[in-house]
């Protein structure tokens, strides 16, 4: 892991400067944001996540793929360490936010120091308040949760209990005045309790990639500008075709958005696979 440093109060998310209670001093490691490029999305839930938890997560993720959003969370066991590794497999830069200092052998949990190795290595970073040298205490997680609310544009529950931590985080962003956005779940699941208590409350339900991009105000054609694409020739069709992938599609879909007949979009569909941008799975096409 790189050296640890402080963060000069100049380079503070500004948002997280707007805030009553903001830390006086952070301690990072990795590559300083520049900010003012980015919308920042607090991804939190439960550590005993379902599977149709983690398969949200994931798919979400993948579908802000091209967009200038930075991934915010805590480095924890579940919703945590996927939404964290949903954004590296994505090409997301992600920040996470532990309940501990940054020396390795503090670093909250021990079991993730490998992915915060990556999180930085791929261009992210470690954020705390805490002496590099401080372990994590019960207090010291809804201390750095108000980091991760107060920093972000806005925060997305992806499943909680009732009474738990990611509803504190929840809490925090509404008082701190920021979009709380959270996924609908089964109403025989416990860990459903808590996203609908969101929404009762008047939490943002999300259900597609496309809602969050709503949320956080951010136009599609902004796809068109990821540098993945920009030293590629695209014709008039694959650049549509690329801003209707935001998410994973059934091609029935591109049929119906696009306007091509299933022979035309086959053979653009080829070409772009060719070309490497995009790819077909569980009958999916997804950007590549």
């Amino acid at each position: 892991m790189s050296s640890i440093l402080q963060l000069p109060h100049e380079n503070f998310p500004p948002l997280l400067l707007e805030i009553a209670d903001c830390p006086k001093k952070l301690y990072y490691v990795g590559q300083i944001q520049k900010w003012q490029d980015y919308k920042l999305l607090s991804v939190v839930g439960s550590r005993k996540y379902s599977a149709y938890g983690k398969d949200v997560c994931q798919k979400l993720i993948e579908g802000l793929r091209g967009f200038p959003i930075i991934i915010v969370s805590g480095l924890a066991h579940g919703i945590d360490s996927i939404a964290h590794e949903s954004a590296l497999k994505t090409g997301l830069k992600t920040i996470a936010v532990p309940g501990s200092g940054l020396e390795k052998n503090v670093l909250y949990p021990a079991s993730h120091v490998g992915l915060a190795d990556r999180i930085i290595k791929a261009g992210g970073l470690l954020l705390s308040e805490f002496e590099p040298n401080m372990r994590a205490a019960p207090y010291t997680f809804p201390q750095r949760n108000r980091i991760m609310a107060g920093m972000s544009n806005a925060t997305l529950v992806i499943e909680a209990e009732e009474i738990s931590g990611t509803l504190i985080t929840s809490r925090l962003a509404t008082e701190y005045n920021r979009d709380v956005l959270t996924v609908p779940g089964s109403i025989f699941s416990l860990t459903s309790a808590g996203p609908h208590m969101l929404l009762k409350l008047g939490a943002t339900p999300i259900r597609t990639s496309q809602d969050i991009l709503d949320a956080l105000h951010l136009q599609t054609d902004s796809a068109l500008y990821d540098a993945s694409y920009k030293n590629i020739d695209l014709s008039k069709n694959e650049k549509n075709i690329l801003l209707l992938l935001s998410e994973p599609r059934e091609k029935e879909y591109l049929i119906e958005e696009s306007g091509l007949n299933i022979s035309e979009l086959n053979g653009i569909l080829s070409m772009m696979e060719i070309k490497g941008l995009i790819k077909e799975s569980l009958g999916e096409i997804h950007r590549a």
